[in-house]
């Protein structure tokens, strides 16, 4: 970054703007609110922006956190060039889709400071092609800022350096993502769906194969994560648990695994079949699963209960 950095030091309250309002958008700005930032959220859905600040004082009240001072500093704005126009640190939190954000990080440099850190929380993208028509002082700017939903519960936040990010701009980021109460990691290299993703899609498509080949059925796999290994996951991780089973132990498991395993290099075709026959998931009633309205907000409710009480460092409720 050229000039005076955005972020001096990781206490300093600088203007935070996030560019889309939808399931991500409003969370992350709840998050910036709530440590004391100035946030502007914009959206071109007016219903959506409309939306955002009911949804984020549900949030709050689920938290337990009187809504009213986090909502204070929230400002809602419907054009993108005023919203970003003071603002030292922009998140774009738009569909996935590359030509969008393309045109969105071209009008934000256009109309954002020249000093602003520039970060997208796209999932999957690769940040380089996002900005790759991007002037260069632009480019340097950009970071990845991968968020997990929700994002105002989950704790981890993926920030994805580009072979053009600098160094004051990596940091910075970090730091005030940790400032603002996340755990930020670093990505080290911009890989399609950086770490988390790839780790999760390589499960599931284990697990489609296995349902697809008759193995067991969809409900089956969800009970061998929950009652099983994924009991340690969150205080054992895969790396500590090779380490302590052993290293050769792993390579044995491998050696006769891995030939078996699926390694397609296209989506499963049970994710076909299913859409063909209009299960899409939750929302429809019917996926891998079936739902009725109220186990649909059961699970969610259940989830972010889960969380609530992790982030409160309680044993959350079976």
């Amino acid at each position: 970054m050229t000039g005076d950095t955005a972020l001096k030091t990781p206490q300093e309250k600088l203007p935070v703007t996030v560019v889309g309002a939808g399931l991500m958008g409003h969370g992350i700005a709840q998050v910036f609110a709530a440590a004391g930032h100035a946030t502007t959220l914009t959206d071109i859905h007016a219903d959506t922006l409309r939306a955002a600040p009911r949804q984020i004082a549900r949030n709050l009240e689920q938290m337990a956190v009187a809504p009213d001072e986090v909502l204070a500093k929230l400002r809602l704005e419907a054009s993108l060039a005023r919203a970003v126009a003071h603002a030292g640190l922009v998140i774009e939190a738009a569909a996935e889709r590359i030509e969008l954000k393309q045109q969105l990080f071209a009008d934000i440099a256009a109309a954002a400071p020249g000093t602003a850190i520039l970060a997208s929380n796209t999932s999957v993208i690769p940040i380089t092609q996002i900005g790759r028509d991007l002037d260069p002082a632009a480019r340097a700017r950009l970071v990845g800022t991968h968020w997990w939903n929700p994002p105002h519960l989950i704790p981890l936040v993926e920030v994805v350096r580009t072979a053009f990010t600098t160094d004051a701009v990596f940091e910075h980021t970090l730091a005030l993502l940790r400032a603002a109460g996340k755990q930020p990691v670093k990505v080290l290299k911009d890989v399609p769906g950086f770490i988390g993703n790839r780790l999760q899609h390589a499960l599931w498509r284990e697990a489609l194969s296995l349902v697809h080949q008759g193995v067991c059925d969809a409900g089956t796999i969800d009970q061998v994560v929950k009652r099983g290994f994924g009991l340690r996951m969150s205080v054992l991780g895969p790396m500590e648990n090779a380490d302590l089973v052993g290293l050769e132990l792993i390579r044995s498991v491998h050696q006769l695994l891995f030939p078996d395993l699926d390694g397609s290099a296209a989506p499963s075709p049970l994710l076909t079949e299913l859409l063909d026959q209009g299960r899409p998931g939750m929302r429809a009633g019917q996926g891998l699963l079936d739902w009725t309205p109220e186990q649909a907000d059961a699970v969610r409710d259940r989830l972010a209960r889960h969380l609530i009480a992790l982030q409160a460092g309680a044993s959350p409720d079976a």
